[in-house]
């Protein structure tokens, strides 16, 4: 069974999202998440692109401003909820490893 398109998102797709709580152009995306992360998540232009246009499409996003090639970009109500989605999906999951191993590395401990 397929998985739900934007059930999850990846690191990318949340950075961009993240973003884009704020009118901005495309190319300026790449540079945003490359400085929030340190390095650490990079988007290239062709992911950056395809992954606008199915958020376009799928009502996540709108286009707030098109000058030339140059296009601005900024969260739907419905890209809200997804990125809200998402925070609170990873924030589970941090509960969830203090539940299992946060009381241990307490401790001195450190299971593997």
């Amino acid at each position: 069974m397929p998985r739900e398109k934007f059930k999850t998102l990846t690191e990318q797709m949340y950075y961009i999202l993240l973003c884009l709580s704020k009118e901005c152009y495309g190319l300026d995306i790449m540079d945003q998440v490359s400085a929030m992360t340190g390095g650490r998540v990079k988007v290239g232009s062709g992911t950056l692109y395809n992954l606008l246009e199915q958020f376009a499409d799928a009502k996540m996003i709108r286009e707030t401003k098109a000058e030339g090639r140059r296009r601005s970009y900024v969260l739907t109500e419905k890209g809200y909820a997804a990125l809200d989605a998402e925070y609170r999906r990873l924030r589970r999951q941090m509960e969830d490893y203090q539940k299992m191993l946060g009381k241990a590395e307490e401790e001195g401990e450190k299971q593997v």
